[in-house]
């Protein structure tokens, strides 16, 4: 009798939530035409997006395990979570949202209070749900440190060997069911989403654990990006070609400019000029260093070019290529090349004025544990064409990056584990046989998107595909500077959304009803 009552309450409340729901109608989709990642030099801004909204949200620990995959007796340690029940419980429905979805961030190569800040999508569509909020942070960054630190758990290879997207995945798995058991909330559809790194391992987990996550979206997810999927020169050329719409002068204003760096550099007293010139904090050990400060500028200046003034990797206006090449191309004409280049650097380095010198060794984010994961599996060939890119020709060296990882870890590459093990050659034949409920977004200004999945896959993994859209924008909090277009895709994703939901619930309702 008492078995009887629980499976008819229960019943009963998955029947309102599906009345709810069905009440809130589905209009027709809108069709669409068909990570280097986060990394140095970015300034952080903790709890606040760009637009200053504040996030309320609880700091909470899980006890993770260490290594998912043996029984080894192994240390545990403390997986960093933020956690908001503010519409889960009370929201419109009252107990019944013991039965409401729960969203879930994939969390990234860095601390996750800052992406959390960053992806206002999540916060704003939460009432619309009623949804739990969590944000797990990834292991080895932020607070989330095996072995009690950081310094420890970067000690050398042997220590960081657990630093993988299988492990992180697991401690998503884990971490999800036990947090579902704990408050009651079995019955709850969780969805997934994540940007970038977190994007693919949003994906990754929708195809590994599918029972433990009905949907995800992954923007602007570089799950491509491996082996010969896509030629190696797609991410520079991207970069270069965002530079080239804005002002041809421009662009070959900065394809000069790395010939000058070293011409400059064997000079004599050269280097020490360059840092003067450059503002540096300290003396540069070779132009190498410089250039890649430069190229991580113009690289990140191509994911972040946002219609809207932003601050997710520095402060910078709206439309900031735009800005740089306005500021290179304003200088009159005899204008060294170097200065015409480092005064449209600084728009992305110093646009506040408020920078006396730049640190090349500055990593605020704690995010060099990125090193570590693209020196063992996480292996993205890239080149650089010579003419078709703004940056100096190289080909993609494998002998090269391997000698390097080498050099700093100890140890050897694996470039075709990621796709042995999730898969990326002929992607649309395998998710359609054994894929669903994946939405891939990418905006074509954003370099990843070279390695991102621009058509859809089948009815249920469908691609949305934004010209004018740059890195995870769909992520980011609304402003009142949102193209219409923008605001058309987040209508298209909260669709999809709630269609996995309602088709869970009825899923749901019918194995009751057995």
């Amino acid at each position: 009798m008492m078995m009887s009552s629980k499976r008819y309450i229960s019943k009963l409340l998955l029947s309102l939530i599906l009345i709810f729901l069905l009440s809130i109608p589905i209009t027709a989709i809108p069709s669409r035409s068909p990570s280097r990642f986060l990394g140095n030099f970015a300034k952080h801004h903790k709890t606040t997006d760009t637009i200053n909204k504040t996030y309320r949200y609880d700091i909470r620990y899980f006890t993770q395990t260490l290594d998912h995959f043996s029984f080894s007796n192994l240390p545990t340690f403390q997986q960093r979570y933020l956690i908001s029940t503010d519409h889960w419980l009370s929201g419109g429905g009252g107990g019944l949202n013991r039965f409401g979805p729960i969203f879930v961030y994939c969390g990234n190569e860095g601390d996750i209070e800052w992406f959390a800040s960053n992806t206002g999508f999540l916060w704003e569509i939460a009432s619309t749900f009623g949804a739990l909020i969590v944000f797990p942070e990834h292991r080895y960054y932020g607070e989330s440190m095996p072995y009690g630190s950081r310094e420890k758990a970067y000690k050398n290879a042997n220590s960081l060997s657990y630093l993988t997207a299988e492990q992180a995945l697991a401690d998503y798995a884990v971490f999800i069911t036990d947090l579902k058991r704990n408050l009651s909330a079995e019955a709850s559809p969780v969805v997934l989403f994540g940007g970038s790194y977190g994007g693919m391992l949003a994906a990754w987990m929708r195809l590994k654990y599918p029972h433990i996550a009905i949907g995800a979206l992954a923007s602007s997810a570089p799950i491509l990006q491996f082996e010969d999927i896509v030629p190696t020169e797609t991410f520079y050329d991207i970069v270069s070609n965002d530079f080239r719409r804005e002002s041809l002068s421009c662009f070959d204003a900065i394809k000069k400019s790395w010939e000058e760096i070293e011409v400059e550099g064997k000079k004599e007293n050269g280097l020490l000029q360059l840092t003067k010139k450059f503002h540096l904090c300290q003396s540069l050990n070779s132009t190498e260093d410089l250039s890649d400060w430069l190229d991580s500028a113009y690289s990140y200046l191509a994911m972040v070019d946002y219609p809207y003034p932003s601050s997710f990797l520095m402060p910078l206006p709206a439309n900031p290529i735009k800005e740089v090449c306005r500021k290179i191309d304003s200088y009159p004409e005899g204008t060294s090349i170097l200065e015409r280049v480092f005064a449209g650097v600084s728009i992305y380095y110093n646009y506040t004025g408020t920078v006396d010198c730049f640190d090349l060794a500055d990593d605020p984010h704690g995010m060099s544990g990125w090193d570590w994961q693209a020196c063992t599996e996480m292996v993205m060939p890239m080149s650089s064409s010579r003419n078709n890119s703004m940056f100096p020709t190289y080909n993609f060296n494998y002998t090269s990056y391997q000698e390097q990882c080498v050099k700093e870890f100890g140890i050897k590459p694996r470039p075709r584990w990621i796709t042995t093990e999730f898969g990326g050659h002929d992607m649309r034949t395998s998710l359609k046989m054994f894929g669903s409920n994946i939405i891939f977004s990418n905006g074509l200004l954003d370099p990843w998107s070279g390695g991102g999945v621009l058509q859809n896959l089948s009815e249920t993994i469908v691609a949305l595909v934004s010209k004018e859209g740059a890195h995870h924008i769909d992520l980011r909090a609304s402003t009142d500077d949102d193209p219409d277009w923008l605001v058309e895709q987040r209508k298209s994703e909260i669709k999809l959304i709630k269609s996995w939901i309602k088709n869970y619930y009825q899923e749901k309702i019918g194995h009751f009803s057995t």
